[in-house]
């Protein structure tokens, strides 16, 4: 007898107990690091003032930067030899961490009052050049050394400003005034990055993992399975949706292909799709995700304090640039199916949707509670705190849900290095942040970028599309965006386009290098799942998610497509979006939906149509919607024979064989 597939939540408890270097007292510390970061963001967020300890804000983040950058050197190793245990240095790190961390916690009102960061003792000056040390550290082992050197680079800036040419030149300041300046300062290590992780983030990362810990990933999987598992390709469709909600939640594009890669892949393959394919979409899926609400990840979090806009807005204008992509994957996946006659999953693997939802309506109960508190009630801060205790009680009554013991230390495992790896990165983009702002060269690049552009749009965003597409590959997509948000941004801003698109086509551009090669992380991670060519893995992804190097052309220079404007402007241009999409979809795959398989020449006349919806044009639109009709008209008037019909029949014939096989035998 065949053994039961591992769940998704059974492969990541599975997943992290054996990548885990943490054995006895180092994985009890970093628990116990983990929880006392927790109960203090709650103690601040709630302003409890647990037993009468309510700190400032900034001392706040500095206990906060302690913890974790203590818990980051426990749980990420320096070098591939230490994967396996904690050494002493390690320890030595950690201890190094906290004890800077509390000195400048409790002085935390005399650093504001007393201008520190001008003018401090020597013991702060020292204790922020120590803890800055350990945060480059931290930056270097959680985000590269392509990063380090970025904020090396960026963060001794202030030292040498005045020696740099043109709108490079900026104020010089000392050795110790730097360090004081990055540390104490409120602009730097410190920042808008360290503050939205503080007050926001870590709210959603506790979520999305007792959602995980709970059977959240199991639930979502089983209810993809149920809408899309009996239609054509339904291995595919499953990858896609179940990656989207899974990939959304927990905003981590490498953790989501591990999660649900080792389930959705194998099935692909079994049926019928090529195992470069099958990685490729799980990459697509996985990618896409960190652009779908109602999480996106910690970027939109930043991106919504960078604008001063709730987060809710940031929210309801990525929906439909997302849900158009999911449509772009959801439409390719199905042509290659129809094309190949590949059919949906064997009726015995297929739950049904009304047990599904009887075992899993938990989940979206709090998922909607979750939205409605953050669309409606605005309370951003607070409502991932509520929808995880609605979540946690709710499980209490239902033996397969309840948070035990192991499922505790998982969350609290999940939760501890995921804060720590963003606290560790943003701490060192603080640096370029801090870097940028103190020598005013922030302000004077985006000028030279409207200058050399000479007023054209296409240029900047050319010159914008490329510049975050490069630093994306050597960067987090939330470093490549925070970089970019105070270069490039306010020259998109000033050149007239709207801020929040601009600031979504930095991010869409700053994930591309996820699924395009030679770096393509989440292709080459989901190649090593599906044992396929890492390089072709990538080619396939690039070309299944090519709708998103398209997207962010459209919506900024279409603000209808991210939901802004009247509702005469936002149905219409949704529309012809989703039919571009469909006509795009149709001509890389080579099926058009009721007529078949297209040849090269009718290829390019439906890619012709899907072009000329997606130029943001009205008399364009008129062209592409004409050549849609005309390409139906002609193939009625030839009895169906434009496209092939015999990938529709190969279907069929294969639909009937896989009947046949299910049937019982008689004995």
């Amino acid at each position: 007898m065949a053994s039961k597939p591992l769940s998704a939540t059974e492969i990541s408890l599975a997943a992290e107990k054996s990548a885990s270097r943490l054995r006895g007292v180092s994985y009890w510390t970093v628990l116990a690091l983990g929880t006392i970061g927790l109960l203090l963001t709650i103690n601040q967020t709630f302003t409890l003032g647990l037993a009468g300890f309510q700190p400032l804000g900034n001392s706040f983040l500095y206990y906060l930067i302690g913890i974790f950058l203590a818990a980051t050197f426990l749980y990420y190793p320096a070098w591939d030899g230490a994967k396996g245990h904690v050494p002493l240095y390690d320890w030595v790190l950690a201890v190094a961490a906290i004890v800077p961390a509390i000195y400048l916690g409790q002085h935390g009102l005399q650093i504001i009052q007393e201008g520190w960061d001008f003018s401090a003792p020597i013991e702060a000056t020292i204790a922020s050049g120590v803890m800055l040390a350990l945060i480059l550290e931290g930056t270097r082992r959680c985000g590269g050394f392509p990063l380090l050197m970025v904020a090396l680079l960026f963060g001794t800036f202030p030292l040498y400003a005045d020696h740099m040419p043109g709108f490079l030149w900026g104020t010089q300041y000392g050795f110790g005034e730097t360090i004081r300046a990055h540390v104490l300062g409120v602009e730097s290590v410190i920042g808008i990055p360290m503050q939205v992780v503080a007050n926001l983030v870590i709210g959603f990362v506790v979520f999305g993992a007792a959602l995980t810990v709970t059977g959240g990933g199991d639930f979502f999987m089983d209810f993809a399975m149920a809408l899309m598992g009996r239609s054509r390709g339904g291995p595919a469709k499953v990858s896609v949706l179940s990656s989207g909600i899974l990939g959304s939640l927990s905003g981590s594009v490498i953790s989501n292909i591990l999660t649900t890669g080792p389930i959705t892949i194998p099935t692909m393959k079994r049926s019928g799709y090529p195992p470069h394919y099958a990685g490729a979409i799980e990459a697509c899926a996985s990618t896409g995700a960190t652009l779908m609400p109602p999480v996106m990840g910690a970027v939109a979090f930043i991106m919504a304090s960078f604008l001063s806009v709730p987060y809710s807005e940031v929210m309801i204008a990525a929906f439909l640039p997302a849900l158009l992509f999911y449509l772009a994957l959801l439409f390719q996946v199905d042509a290659y199916a129809a094309r190949r006659g590949l059919i949906g999953m064997p009726e015995s693997e297929i739950p049904k949707v009304w047990d599904t939802l009887k075992v899993g309506w938990p989940y979206l109960f709090s998922l909607a509670m979750l939205i409605y508190m953050l669309l409606f009630m605005r309370l951003d801060a607070y409502a991932p705190y509520y929808a995880t205790a609605v979540l946690l009680v709710i499980a209490v009554f239902k033996k397969s849900h309840r948070l035990n013991w192991d499922r505790l230390q998982y969350l609290l495992l999940n939760l501890t290095s995921s804060v720590a790896n963003l606290v560790s990165i943003l701490a060192g983009i603080g640096l370029v942040v801090g870097g940028l702002s103190y020598t005013g060269v922030a302000g004077a690049f985006s000028r030279e970028l409207l200058l050399y552009a000479d007023g054209s749009i296409p240029l900047m965003l050319a010159a914008g599309a490329v510049t975050s597409f490069v630093l994306g590959m050597g960067m987090t997509v939330s470093a490549c965006y925070i970089f970019l948000s105070i270069l490039l941004a306010p020259a998109l801003v000033q050149a007239g386009l709207n801020p929040l698109a601009s600031h979504l086509f930095i991010l869409y551009w700053g994930m591309m290098s996820y699924i395009t090669p030679p770096v393509a992380l989440a292709a080459i991670t989901a190649s090593g799942v599906a044992k396929s060519n890492a390089t072709r893995t990538g080619l396939y992804a690039m070309r299944l998610g090519s709708v998103l190097f398209v997207l962010p052309f459209l919506f900024v220079t279409n603000p209808a497509l991210i939901l802004q404007g009247d509702i005469w402007h936002i149905v219409p241009s949704a529309i012809t979006a989703v039919v571009a999409v469909w006509m795009v979809a149709a001509a890389l795959e080579g099926y058009l939906y009721r007529v078949g398989s297209i040849n090269m020449a009718m290829r390019f006349v439906v890619l012709a149509a899907g072009a000329g919806l997606i130029y943001p044009e009205g008399y364009s639109d008129l062209i592409g919607f004409a050549i849609i009709a005309l390409i139906y008209i002609a193939d009625f008037a030839l009895g169906g024979r434009l496209g092939s019909k015999a990938s529709q029949r190969l279907a069929e014939e294969k639909a009937e064989r896989q009947a046949a096989e299910d049937q019982p035998v008689s004995p």
